[in-house]
């Protein structure tokens, strides 16, 4: 199976990875083959983050 990709749809600072800063349009994790939990992925695929909206998407 194909690793997932995800694009940065919204500014944030990854408080789990020393603050790091993502910008829209960076992919996400940076760098691309860094591992990340499930649950992560989910938190910022939705709504269930601190900023309360998704900041990240699934890209083909």
């Amino acid at each position: 199976m194909a690793k997932k990709k995800y694009e940065v749809i919204h500014d944030f600072k990854d408080l789990q990875d020393k603050d790091k800063i993502y910008r829209v349009g960076d992919t996400y994790p940076q760098p691309i083959n860094k591992k990340v939990e499930e649950k992560r992925l989910e938190e910022l695929l939705s709504s269930s983050n601190k900023l309360g909206k998704p900041v990240i998407k699934e890209i083909e």
